[in-house]
């Protein structure tokens, strides 16, 4: 069956058909270091694991790239030109550091909350910084094209000399002009108002470097454009994004990416919508602003944050709840007591055709679903649906592993059965300082107790030691197991 994506271009549900067969280039706009990435930003992240995750599970090869923008961008996007503070040198100035140190602490804060949260690693993380001369380069293109001109030590994308801007958006730039009142700040080097800067001048930026017109950064929109083209070509396959970064940016990437032709250099435009917490928009002022890190610190483990954030289809938008983390909670628990009963199932006749049958019929209902504009909902009711009826039919060791086999190969593409000892004690942002959370240790405990069910000592004796060590102290008694930290 044919993979069907809805593609944000064209505004419909279109099968995929990669430029080369087998072979699939997908961009992925990724975190912007001057802070902890929060839940909304990594839901857009899980978004592109999954999408990833399923291609390879149909044989792709598939080749992800996912920036890392390290050179500050503006605390006002709303338009193509708006002026704000830097975003990394506001955060820089507040914690007395300098952008580069920022940029770094916050990239790997990204990075142990995405290993938390089992993303694949991508091929290439390019950093903006590290990409400076590709930008050059693009800029330079563009001028000679005519499509950019120079103004004051600083370069503007032209955007009368490309008919198509605002292709993705829907925006005109007829619209955006009367629907933006004071956000456009007039600037008297600008041949019109909404030309984008592709390279930034300003004496009292920290971050600059050499370029033809003088010292100097660059845009924010030019980074994405010379990075993918870099690592994937002028035209590649898909380009991800939460649905925040349709306009400006990915519609100036558009414009700046095309050289004057005809074409738009990712065929397939892919965004997660906006996610709610508790029913309203998630800020700090509500009280509903999550990191990982502040999850975690609540009792959740990471993979049961992945299987909630992934619950809901990517167009649809999701309302994030900790009741929802409860149910996932549940859902993880369900799948894990699934392929422990299986793997304790008593020796037999193998008897094993059934069980294979059933899981046949089972994938192609998952994959199926998956296809289908990646219905995460459908694909999860496949799975809990095959969990029913085998624990009904398998009732042999054989036909157990012919069970948990299937399973754990719906985890390539879900990516939640780890082991939780695997996910825990790594925290991002010092808060729970290498300790494991309650959560984690109950989850602990309950593969423990499944171990110790099925005579399985030596994993109960493993699990044990990952506590102490840890700092948990456990004692078992007629009332259950009971843990303190030590």
């Amino acid at each position: 069956m044919a993979l069907f994506l809805t593609n944000s271009l064209t505004r419909r549900k279109e099968e995929f058909i990669p430029l080369e067969a087998g072979r699939v280039g997908m961009y992925n706009c990724g975190p912007t270091v001057y802070g902890f990435a929060h839940i909304g930003n990594f839901s857009s992240f899980l978004m592109a694991d999954l999408l990833r995750r399923h291609l390879e599970y149909s044989g792709y090869r598939v080749t992800q790239v996912m920036n890392i923008t390290d050179v500050g961008h503006l605390t006002d996007d709303a338009v193509a030109d708006a002026r704000g503070e830097d975003k990394l040198e506001c955060k820089a100035r507040e914690e007395k550091k300098n952008p580069w140190e920022i940029a770094r602490f916050y990239e790997e804060a990204f990075h142990q909350d995405r290993k938390r949260l089992n993303l694949l690693d991508a091929h290439h993380f390019p950093r903006a910084t590290e990409h400076i001369p590709e930008m050059i380069g693009i800029i330079e293109e563009l001028l000679r094209a005519g499509l950019a001109y120079e103004a004051g030590g600083q370069v503007y994308f032209e955007i009368a000399k490309f008919p198509r801007y605002g292709i993705l958006s829907g925006n005109t730039p007829a619209e955006l002009l009367a629907g933006a009142g004071n956000r456009v700040e007039e600037d008297p080097a600008k041949r019109q108002p909404l030309d984008f800067c592709l390279w930034k001048k300003d004496p009292k930026h920290i971050m600059q470097w050499d370029s033809p017109w003088g010292r100097g950064f660059p845009g924010w929109h030019i980074e994405c454009s010379a990075m993918s083209r870099r690592y994937l070509g002028s035209v590649f396959d898909i380009h991800t994004g939460g649905e925040d970064n349709i306009f400006p940016h990915h519609d100036c990437e558009i414009a700046q990416s095309s050289g004057g032709e005809d074409r738009i250099f990712a065929r397939y435009w892919i965004h997660r919508r906006h996610i709610l917490v508790d029913g309203k928009k998630m800020s700090k002022s509500e009280g509903n602003f999550y990191t990982i890190g502040d999850l975690i610190q609540k009792g959740y483990s990471a993979v049961e944050i992945r299987y909630a954030l992934l619950s809901a289809h990517y167009g649809a938008q999701l309302n994030f709840t900790l009741g929802g983390l409860d149910a996932a909670r549940e859902a993880i628990r369900r799948m894990r007591h699934f392929r422990d009963d299986m793997r304790s199932r008593p020796p037999g006749p193998a008897g094993v055709e059934a069980v294979q049958a059933l899981a046949a019929r089972s994938d192609a209902a998952f994959r199926s679903s998956m296809d289908d504009d990646l219905n995460i909902s459908a694909a999860l009711a496949a799975v809990f649906s095959f969990i029913r009826e085998a624990h009904k039919l398998a009732a042999t060791r054989a036909q157990g592993e012919a069970a948990t086999k299937r399973l754990e190969e719906w985890d390539r593409v879900l990516g939640v059965l780890r082991p939780v000892a695997e996910e825990a004690g790594q925290g991002t942002d010092g808060s729970t300082s290498g300790r494991l959370s309650p959560g984690e240790i109950e989850t602990i405990l309950e593969e423990r107790e499944e171990a110790r069910r099925r005579k399985d000592y030596a994993e109960s004796d493993r699990l044990r030691r990952i506590l102490l060590e840890k700092g948990v102290a456990i004692k078992d008694g007629p009332q259950g197991t009971r843990w303190s930290y030590s």
